[in-house]
């Protein structure tokens, strides 16, 4: 079975998007999804670059809930859309987040790690001037000790996003070199009863392998794991599923048999 349900997307209401809503819903009919979820980001305490205005990554969740329903009136019957969000997590900030997730009556929330030690790894400050696998071991660190201290999200998003960036990116990197931590995260995870998801994104950057790699889709799989969610991570029309028809044999070959959509925070299992 295709899988029809892209469950990580950004339009122009995140701030690094300036793609409509709406022209992501048409593009996502014409390629045959059956569900899309909208997952804008919201990241409190965002550090300041000088290329990106104050507050770039609050998100107007009203408005952005006005819109979203009324396009899924629109287009009832021929798709269904859910109000997602993507929550930027830190170990400083987490009741803010606690505060803010209760607040929406949100179909599926992502928590992600995209500050570690105060800095984006989509800017070359966190590797400048040391060994790359120092920085994405400490983002591996900070995204163990945000999913100690926060419990309000459905799948952890883009696990290892820190490679996407990283100077070499994926190339010399896999599970194995950081199956302490990596193990560490999963089992955590497993216990506190979350998913993650496979994340398609990097590749449209140059990587070669998707967000978690292979190695950490096979051992969550190993260890009991079943909740995957797909996501594209797309802030345009262009590139929404993205990859999804690898996605799907890759599942299958780490030894999953279904991916998730989630609706009013309660997991769908659809068979691949």
């Amino acid at each position: 079975m295709p899988i029809t349900a892209d469950c990580h997307l950004h339009s122009s209401f995140s701030g690094d998007s300036d793609t409509p809503m709406e022209e992501m819903i048409l593009q996502g009919i014409a390629r045959g999804l059956t569900t899309m979820c909208f997952t804008e980001h919201n990241d409190f305490d965002y550090p300041e670059y000088p290329d990106l205005p104050k507050d770039f990554f609050l998100l107007n969740t009203d408005s952005y809930l006005y819109d979203l329903a009324r396009l899924r009136e629109q287009y009832a019957g021929q798709i269904r859309l859910l109000f997602g969000v993507e929550l930027g997590l830190q170990p400083e900030i987490m009741r803010k987040n606690a505060v803010y997730a209760k607040s929406y009556d949100f179909d599926f929330v992502i928590g992600s790690t995209h500050i570690c030690r105060g800095k984006d790894p989509y800017y070359p400050g966190l590797f400048e001037g040391r060994d790359a696998r120092e920085a994405i071991r400490e983002y591996f660190e900070d995204t163990l000790e945000n999913i100690r201290k926060f419990s309000n999200f459905d799948v952890y998003g883009h696990l290892d996003y820190v490679v996407r960036y990283a100077p070499e990116q994926d190339r010399g990197y896999s599970y194995e070199l950081y199956r302490d931590i990596l193990d560490e995260i999963l089992k955590l995870l497993l216990d506190k009863g979350k998913g993650i998801e496979l994340n398609t994104g990097g590749l449209k950057n140059g990587m070669r392998d998707f967000h978690p790699c292979m190695g950490a889709l096979k051992r969550y799989r190993e260890l009991g794991g079943e909740v995957i969610t797909i996501g594209s991570d797309s802030h345009d029309a262009d590139n929404i599923a993205a990859h999804f028809q690898r996605a799907a044999h890759v599942l299958k070959e780490c030894g999953f048999r279904y991916y998730c959509v989630f609706e009013k925070r309660s997991p769908e299992f659809h068979k691949l």
